[in-house]
């Protein structure tokens, strides 16, 4: 099953300027509060928003203008997903990986895959992730297998984490074939391609981040690419952890907003506070001036991460300097993902308990930012932050750094 954006999108507009793509983004959160807290709680996806976002332009604005694209700065790209996930982390998270696979087309695919996949990503194609293996080692060790057959090409395994895969017209996996990692990228609907949203976490529940099953699919030659090998420079695990950071930067915001309004407009204030607002109890309000100050300093990294890639010529990468970009979004992560969980979490703290209730839905807010910065372990940010400082180790080249 399938729900791509062919009955919807016969052609995607092109954004053109940083300031048209900063206003669509802020027209298409605003469009997404309404309904956030029903789509989380009835698993409600949020198609239209999504066809929105390709209508809009918003999936194209990282492909270089040679392609047809924006070619916006990495800046911009941050803000969009910050400000849609402050509405709805779900939406922001589903296009995610279709801008990592961008990154990784502009890598390593070859003139012509470029100017066929790119291309159809301007005129409205999404690109969906056919994610790692459930019951393998790790989350880099690959048992899908690519085969060459009388037929052809054939790929034969099961994927999970495959978040936007439901929703993509073009699904991109990884195989082995010949002992060596590929990346397939093969057009949808496919014969032997099953996709089910088996996904049953916490949070970002509408994300459809579930199974994708793959029995003798048939893989065109001409859309498969090597994996980069392990040394080879790359800014395409900086460019997806900036994505990551700019979500839980998102929902930090959304939270406190909420907070704040919640504080305001529904919350009664502590019995020993001796003030008739809770809005005026001191103590909440050295709260929000701590939760307030740490979104600053998170959303400040941000910046500063997404300008240093904006700084790095794409042409002339080294270790050196793809090994500076992800340390800068390394940093920002460590503090998007705290003042995440710990906004979300202070906002059912102001509100008591009647924050807890259902039909405020308040409690999306921590499972989303719980959920969703588990995708890769702050502990190993701060090591690698750590190493590089202390013994000028270069962190490991993978898109999870």
């Amino acid at each position: 099953m399938t729900q791509n954006s062919d009955e919807i999108i016969n052609r995607a507009a092109v954004i053109n300027s940083d300031e048209q793509a900063i206003a669509a983004a802020r027209h298409l959160a605003e469009q997404a509060k309404g309904g956030a807290v029903e789509r989380d709680q009835q698993r409600i996806y949020p198609i239209a928003l999504l066809n929105q976002f390709t209508a809009l332009g918003l999936g194209s604005i990282s492909v270089p203008r040679e392609f047809g694209g924006a070619g916006l700065s990495y800046q911009t790209m941050a803000e969009v997903f910050r400000l849609i996930s402050a509405s709805d982390p779900s939406l922001g998270q589903i296009p995610q990986n279709h801008f990592g696979l961008i990154q990784f087309i502009l890598g390593e695919g070859s003139a012509a895959q470029q100017q066929q996949l790119l291309s159809a990503v301007v005129q409205g194609k999404r690109l969906g992730n056919g994610g790692p293996e459930k019951n393998t080692k790790h989350t880099r060790d690959v048992q899908a297998q690519l085969v060459t057959t009388s037929q052809g090409l054939q790929l034969t395994g099961e994927k999970f984490y495959s978040t936007g895969a439901l929703f993509a017209d073009i699904l991109v996996t990884t195989a082995m074939h010949d002992q060596q990692p590929k990346m397939a990228f093969i057009p949808l609907p496919a014969s032997g391609l099953e996709i089910v949203d088996d996904w049953s976490g916490i949070g970002q529940r509408t994300t459809a981040s579930g199974t994708v099953k793959l029995q003798h699919v048939a893989v065109d030659p001409a859309l498969l690419m090597s994996l980069p090998a392990a040394e080879k420079p790359t800014l395409r695990g900086a460019v997806s952890q900036l994505i990551q950071a700019a979500i839980d930067a998102g929902i930090a915001q959304g939270a406190l907003d909420e907070a704040l309004e919640f504080v305001r407009s529904s919350s009664r204030p502590w019995v020993d506070a001796n003030v008739s607002r809770n809005a005026d109890d001191p103590y909440i309000l050295a709260d929000v001036g701590r939760i307030s100050t740490e979104l600053s300093a998170a959303n400040a990294l941000l910046t500063r991460a997404a300008r240093v890639l904006d700084s790095i010529d794409q042409q002339a990468l080294t270790a050196e300097n793809c090994a500076r970009a992800s340390i800068a979004v390394a940093e920002a992560k460590v503090l998007t993902t705290e003042v995440a969980l710990r906004a979300s979490e202070k906002l059912l703290e102001w509100g008591g308990s009647r924050g807890t209730l259902l039909r405020h839905g308040l409690d999306r807010h921590w499972r989303n930012a719980r959920t969703h910065t588990l995708h890769d372990p702050v502990r190993w940010k701060t090591h690698a932050i750590g190493n590089y400082y202390l013994n000028d180790a270069l962190p490991a080249r993978h898109a999870w750094i």
